[in-house]
Parts: C-alpha cells; sequence; structure tokens
C-alpha cells in the first residue's frame, strides 16, 4: 500500500482504470486511455490496474464495479466514477486538474 501512496501523491494528476481482462466495458477502455495518454503527454498519469492482481488495493478503495476510473493530485480523490466515458471528455475533466 505504500507504493501506492507514492504513485498518488505527486503533483501531476493520476488518473487510475481499475480493469478486468474479462470485462468488456474495461476492455473497451483501454485504446481510449491510450488516446488520452497520448493526447495530454506528461500533463496525466494514466496507470491500469488489474482488479484480479490487485484485490486487496480494489477492496480497500471499495472498487465494486468496473471499470472504476479514479484522479488523484497531491494524494487527494479528486474525481471518480464507474462505466465507460469517451477520451474528450476525460480529457476535459482531466484538464481542469493540471
Amino acid at each position: 500500500m505504500s507504493k501506492f501512496g507514492e504513485i498518488i501523491d505527486v503533483e501531476t494528476p493520476v488518473l487510475l482504470d481499475f480493469f478486468t481482462e474479462w470485462n468488456e466495458q474495461s476492455t473497451a477502455m483501454h485504446s481510449i486511455l491510450r488516446d488520452v495518454a497520448a493526447a495530454l503527454g506528461d500533463k496525466v498519469k494514466v496507470i491500469k490496474i488489474d482488479v484480479d492482481k490487485n484485490r486487496e488495493l480494489a477492496e480497500a478503495l471499495r472498487v465494486k464495479k468496473l471499470p472504476t476510473l479514479i484522479i488523484y493530485k497531491n494524494g487527494e480523490m479528486k474525481w471518480r466514477q464507474t462505466g465507460e466515458h469517451d477520451a474528450n471528455t476525460l480529457i476535459n475533466l482531466i484538464q481542469t486538474y493540471v
């Protein structure tokens, strides 16, 4: 868990994508998140977290539905939502925290 704290406790916004390979909505978000990362470059960190491999973290953050997207900045959760989102919506949202 301390490693997680290091990941989110940065000035650059961090977009976490909680997913599983067997969830269709989760896998549909992969290409969208690549587009977001490409569009914003070093203004954001996009990190995919496989819930099946990180159950303890998912439980600690009460991730119940997939995909769950969370934005952190300076260690503080700024935004959280489940379900699919388009790239432009995510880009505009993240830019409010840059």
